[in-house]
């Protein structure tokens, strides 16, 4: 065959396999609701004072603040993005959830007084995306927390691009001011067995620092398994797989009914061999759907599993009972506040 004749073939199968990589990726990255098995209720639908089972995936753009409701009792696994910038780096000049965050505390979990009770609060790893407002919160007159599960940060083990240009340690140090402002418990030694929780039971996982150094904060993020009326959820914080986190805990977690992606859906978490044996039925995603990453999207929709996402969403509730989950949307009616 002709050198030219070769190079034509090559460049028109190159390009056939282009166009069908084009087609699969649009295929994965359609919208959620396309695939999707679970109908989708009105936040509005809910009766919030049956004391019912329910995880709040609230709405925090590309971070996590997570209710858990069980019996009338309630704690907060991160409390999404924070407005402040200490260190004024561009790249930091996020938007801020907080008074979002204290607002949804209020209308779902505060009582006749208008007051907050929360038995624990979690803050899975020292990123601002997960623990920035977890100040405004604590320090809110109208908000009572009991305890706060929170690792020690040590910035001489992470990378020089994140101690350098991000605000780990500002973030984790307004955590800990706020608490001892405020008389909570902060609990750096991280249980690794079971406890109750109303009528849940939750677990930690990751709890123990990797013990090598130049690693991303992300390696040190917490687990939390939640468990509830025979169901299995597990909140995955920013657990990523670079250092074979996920690999290393995957078994012990099992099969789950409810998975929160990793890492907002970005790549290096929720990798296959952790989704596959997770097997989820539904995830949920705390970001825009468009951020899933191909990976996981294959591997998801390769068990039928639907992820819905909180951007696309605003908000979103699951609701664990003797027949199932529930999904609810559509938790926030106010704008975006900035302090």
């Amino acid at each position: 065959m002709k050198k030219k004749t070769v190079k034509y073939v090559l460049m028109s199968v190159g390009g056939a396999v282009l166009v069908f990589l084009m087609i699969l990726a649009g295929f994965f990255i359609a919208e959620p609701q396309n695939r999707k098995k679970y109908e989708l209720y009105s936040f509005d639908s809910i009766d919030l004072s049956d004391g019912g089972e329910r995880i709040h995936f609230l709405e925090t753009g590309g971070s996590d603040a997570i209710l858990l409701e069980s019996n009338g009792r309630f704690a907060l696994v991160d409390s999404g993005e924070d407005t402040d910038n200490p260190r004024g780096f561009d790249e930091l000049d996020y938007t801020g959830y907080e008074t979002r965050v204290v607002n949804y505390l209020n209308e779902a979990a505060g009582n006749a007084d208008g007051k907050v009770h929360l038995d624990f609060v979690v803050g899975t790893h020292a990123h601002s995306d997960h623990i920035g407002g977890f100040d405004t919160v604590i320090l809110d007159e109208d908000i009572t927390v009991e305890k706060a599960y929170l690792k020690e940060y040590d910035a001489s083990v992470i990378k020089k691009k994140e101690t350098e240009d991000w605000d780990n340690q500002e973030v984790y140090d307004q955590m800990v001011d706020a608490c001892e402002k405020r008389g909570v418990e902060i609990i750096s030694d991280i249980p690794q067995e079971s406890f109750v929780f109303g009528d849940m039971t939750v677990t930690f996982f990751n709890t123990e620092p990797l013990g090598i150094d130049n690693i991303g904060e992300n390696e040190n993020s917490l687990g939390v398994l939640v468990e509830a009326a025979g169901k299995k959820a597990f909140l995955s914080g920013d657990i990523n797989n670079i250092e074979g986190t996920e690999s290393a805990i995957k078994d012990e977690i099992g099969k789950v009914d409810l998975l929160k992606l990793g890492h907002h859906g970005y790549d290096f978490s929720s990798s296959v061999g952790f989704l596959q044996t997770l097997k989820p039925d539904i995830a949920i995603v705390t970001n825009s759907s468009l951020y899933v990453n191909l990976g996981a999207r294959m591997t998801l929709t390769s068990f039928g599993c639907p992820f819905y996402a909180t951007v696309n969403f605003n908000g979103i509730v699951a609701q664990f009972n003797d027949e199932g989950i529930k999904l609810y949307n559509d938790l926030h009616k106010d704008e975006i506040q900035w302090d």
